[in-house]
């Protein structure tokens, strides 16, 4: 067994995740570098080329963390969600508080953070499998809050609501004076019924 499977290996690599994933809420990717990790870390500087094969390796492990513990949140969050009808107003609210969250302090900079990932993931193939895993668990939460709300869970209307999400909170965060949840609210009004109707439109159909 190599020194990095023991479990003081395993400690050690896992330090160094959470290092970088902090690092990179604090200020984005050029924030996450060997030495800067390192001394996060607490660790010899050799630790981060020891325990990953390079540095997009380890800037894939803490996106993946980052996104982990996002995912951990919006569960917890959803399990208070309870069973009801809700209508349009409502459902809205609930992806607002869900997909965007806080936008002052520290909140903020997890919602910038989790945008430049998706478009690093462009440009680093390595976080491309890691962004895709995030997407799935982001469409099944987004689909038990619209189950939980009375509404049809359609594949390709979860899509076109987080795309709705994305749009609003990059195009707000990009101006002087940003607004995402103001802006999210205003375009995901115009599509929810659209993309996700209520579920009894679909029985009364049948």
């Amino acid at each position: 067994m190599s020194s990095a499977a023991t479990p003081k290996g395993e400690r050690r690599r896992m330090a160094l995740v959470e290092a970088a994933a902090d690092l990179m809420l604090e200020g984005g990717f050029e924030a996450v570098r060997h030495r800067a990790v390192a001394q996060r870390a607490g660790l010899p500087l050799a630790s981060t080329t020891y325990y990953f094969e390079s540095l997009d390796d380890l800037i894939a492990r803490a996106v993946e963390l980052s996104g982990s513990r996002e995912m951990e949140a919006m569960r917890a969050r959803i399990d208070e969600i309870t069973q009801a009808d809700r209508d349009a107003a409502a459902v809205v609210e609930l992806i607002i508080e869900l997909l965007v969250g806080p936008i002052e302090g520290a909140a903020r900079e997890h919602l910038i953070a989790r945008y430049e990932c998706f478009i690093a993931s462009a440009r680093h193939p390595q976080l491309q499998e890691v962004q895709r895993r995030l997407r799935i668990q982001f469409d099944d939460a987004l689909g038990e809050v619209l189950r939980r709300s009375g509404r049809q869970v359609r594949q390709e209307g979860l899509r076109r609501l987080l795309c709705v999400v994305d749009g609003a909170v990059v195009g707000a965060l990009s101006e002087s004076d940003p607004d995402p949840k103001q802006l999210a609210r205003e375009m995901l009004s115009e599509v929810i019924d659209i993309a996700a109707p209520p579920a009894s439109e679909n029985a009364s159909e049948q």
